[in-house]
């Protein structure tokens, strides 16, 4: 058996015969979708384009000592986290709390549940927050009111940057504490170290004076040929002075304060000592430094994003495009009226087909 072939042109003497009604549906949706188009409100958007900033250049500090640069938006966590906090519900729920949004979306009271899910909802159908093709972020928000629009868009941008930054610098109030612990840590060191070698300085007599032991040596050697020539010449009571100030130079007992046996026994530990004191001084001076260079760049606040066009009031609605919803309308009702009558068509004709061989037999 042929298959029976269909035709666009097949359809014409149908849509003939149903002409009225066809009309009537294609009458009755352009002056519906006309009173409808003219009843919905303008809707005006503006947008905010803006850059996030990498948070590591945007240290205070390494600004000022190491000549860092800003450095704008690329990096793929600084767009997606940017985005997340324009898109939050936290950033949404202030927003509509400050410009009460409730009443002027007409959701109901705030706190009532049902009322601020539907300001919610209608909140985030009227934000947009994307990444275009310049690694920039815009930031369009809608809305009837083009001055509220705008405003809201700029709003947001500074709740992101504000949230951004509280994000980005957390840590470093945690660094800030840790720099205080070791600040705090070496100041114990080095007060223990400094009171050691007063206690060394007092009990070896070894104070770090310029060629002390040279000095030292040279007394020893003097004071040892004058008492073997004392000794030489008979000169007793000489020679008992001399014996005195020697053992004074040789011995700790002697009484005097520096002296080679405590010089001796304390040159290592004082040489230690200094070496070590020498180091955490140097230490908590860096330490100091560092403290006071963080908590300077921690209470200083640089924007996290670069904003490169602030939101202004639309010049022109956005939506709706009032002759494209009575095109569209009219357009739909006419296809569906073709498929409706054609389908009628075909259970007709089947039906009578039915009815002829059930005569027939």
């Amino acid at each position: 058996m042929s298959s029976r072939s269909y035709s666009l042109l097949g359809l014409w003497p149908v849509i003939n015969r149903w002409k009225f009604l066809v009309l009537t549906a294609v009458g009755l949706a352009l002056v519906i979708s006309v009173i409808v188009a003219l009843m919905l409100p303008n809707i005006y958007k503006s947008t905010a384009v803006f850059y996030p900033t990498n948070p590591n250049t945007t240290d205070p500090d390494r600004i000022v000592t190491e000549g860092g640069k800003l450095e704008l938006g690329g990096r793929t966590e600084d767009l997606d986290r940017v985005i997340t906090i324009g898109e939050s519900q936290t950033v949404a729920e202030l927003m509509i709390k400050r410009f009460k949004l409730h009443q002027h979306y007409k959701a109901g009271k705030p706190g009532d549940d049902l009322a601020d899910q539907a300001a919610l909802d209608e909140f985030n159908g009227n934000l947009t927050v994307v990444h275009n093709d310049r690694d920039a972020i815009e930031l369009t928000f809608k809305d009837r009111d083009k001055v509220l629009a705008a405003k809201i868009a700029n709003t947001l941008t500074q709740v992101i940057d504000s949230i951004n930054q509280q994000l980005t610098f957390e840590n470093r109030r945690n660094i800030i504490e840790l720099y205080r612990e070791r600040r705090d840590f070496l100041q114990k060191e080095y007060t223990a170290t400094h009171d050691s070698l007063v206690q060394g300085r007092r009990r070896y007599g070894i104070y770090g004076m310029d060629r002390e032991s040279r000095y030292l040596a040279k007394e020893i050697i003097e004071t040892e040929a004058d008492l073997r020539r004392a000794e030489g010449e008979g000169d007793s009571r000489r020679a008992a002075g001399l014996r005195r100030a020697l053992k004074g130079l040789t011995q700790a007992e002697g009484g005097n304060l520096l002296n080679l046996e405590n010089y001796v026994a304390g040159t290592d530990l004082m040489t230690t000592l200094y070496a070590r004191f020498n180091d955490v001084q140097g230490r908590l001076i860096g330490a100091r430094s560092a403290y006071e260079s963080a908590k300077l760049a921690i209470s200083g606040k640089i924007s996290s994003i670069y904003v490169v066009q602030k939101a202004f009031p639309a010049t022109k609605k956005a939506a709706p495009v009032r002759w494209l919803i009575v095109v569209s309308s009219v357009l739909i009702t006419l296809v569906l009226s073709v498929i409706f009558i054609t389908l009628l068509e075909l259970y007709r004709g089947n039906l009578s087909v039915g009815r002829a061989g059930r005569a027939q037999a």
